[in-house]
């Protein structure tokens, strides 16, 4: 069996595969740092941890006591956020790996640490089980240099002032779902607190929305999508930087539009304020999804996937109202799973020997 970690910045979330890909179980632990919940399966209970490695110990034995001990893993494999431009391929955790995770700290600052922390909670508890990464941002490594560079001085892009892209996983996962009847130009979209759409050629990534962080692109539950720096820059005078980077983040898209970022509740309301809500998402992402046509030179489908993207099926309706200029195109909905693919990843470098 394969462990799957994704530690955040006040959980870690588990999955455990079998070398077939069948998810057997999941479960998460919230709230570090203070009382929070431990659920695995169905069970439930209450819990205070005060770190990621406290919080490893307790899914480690609840695991065992629901007859998944850490001696029946084959191997562990965690989600890291960013890879920045030194990590583009899932990797063997070594040394020499880890310290590049930490040398890209400073382009996922928020993210990245967290990630690290699962990592090394469980290096200390098996230090001898092989471990693996993947990365959220390498699937948009294939993004030719035309896609990633912004029109700023060469020494702010050498410094890393470029786009990167997120979502990698999800729409990894995607391509190997569809398998051989992946079609050659996909307008995958991603659609879920954090959204973004990925221009899919020949199944390599070409273009998509996020850029430098995963605040750019599409109206987003919290997140406002892109804004004029110049606006940021106005508003950074009379917030100041961390007020204006929370706001931007946690306080804008749908919440700022109808003062509730989740997307069912949305489409229930029959006020103006939530139907301009949900008509600013869906005419972003079509808007943005024309220049990801243009990348790929054509569409031939597209797909769905992420919790609004699965569910929401007036938004979908709406989106391809807006593309309907592109033809009748076929349209997919597709589970999304970074787990399963991070777990593929590993399993992939363990059939190479690595």
């Amino acid at each position: 069996m394969i462990l799957v970690l994704n530690a955040g910045s006040s959980s870690l979330k588990i999955k455990v595969f079998d070398e077939e890909l069948n998810s057997i179980i999941k479960g998460r632990v919230t709230n570090l740092g203070t009382s929070g919940q431990l659920r695995l399966g169905d069970e439930v209970k209450e819990v205070e941890t005060r770190d990621h490695a406290e919080a490893l110990d307790l899914m480690l034995n609840a695991l065992a006591a629901a007859g998944y001990p850490l001696t029946a893993f084959k191997t562990a494999a965690h989600r890291v956020v960013h890879g920045g431009t030194i990590l583009t391929q899932p990797a063997r955790l070594t040394p020499t790996a880890i310290a590049a995770i930490e040398s890209v700290i400073p382009l996922a600052p928020l993210h990245n640490p967290n990630n690290l922390a699962g990592i090394y909670a469980l290096q200390k508890t098996a230090p001898d089980m092989p471990q693996y990464c993947s990365f959220g941002t390498a699937f948009h490594a294939t993004n030719p240099p035309v896609a990633v560079r912004y029109a700023i001085p060469q020494t702010h892009h050498d410094a890393g002032i470029r786009r990167y892209g997120f979502h990698g996983l999800s729409y990894d996962n995607m391509v190997s779902d569809f398998g051989d009847a992946l079609p050659e130009r996909l307008l995958a979209f991603h659609l879920g607190n954090g959204t973004s759409l990925c221009a899919i050629h020949h199944g390599k990534s070409i273009a998509t929305s996020m850029g430098y962080s995963p605040l750019s692109g599409l109206t987003m539950g919290t997140r406002a999508g892109d804004i004029d720096g110049a606006a940021v820059l106005r508003m950074s005078k009379s917030l100041g930087e961390d007020e204006t980077d929370r706001m931007l983040n946690n306080n804008s898209g749908l919440r700022a539009l109808a003062g509730d970022w989740n997307m069912k509740h949305l489409l229930e309301r029959e006020d103006d304020a939530a139907k301009f809500a949900v008509e600013h998402f869906c005419y972003w992402a079509a808007r943005h999804a024309g220049s990801a046509i243009v990348a790929m030179g054509g569409l031939d489908a597209v797909a769905f996937t992420g919790g609004i993207g699965e569910n929401a099926a007036p938004v979908r309706d709406r989106i391809m109202q807006h593309l309907s200029l592109f033809g009748d195109v076929p349209v997919h909905v597709i589970e999304a799973d970074e787990e399963k693919q991070i777990a593929r990843d590993a399993l992939a470098l363990m059939a190479e020997g690595r």
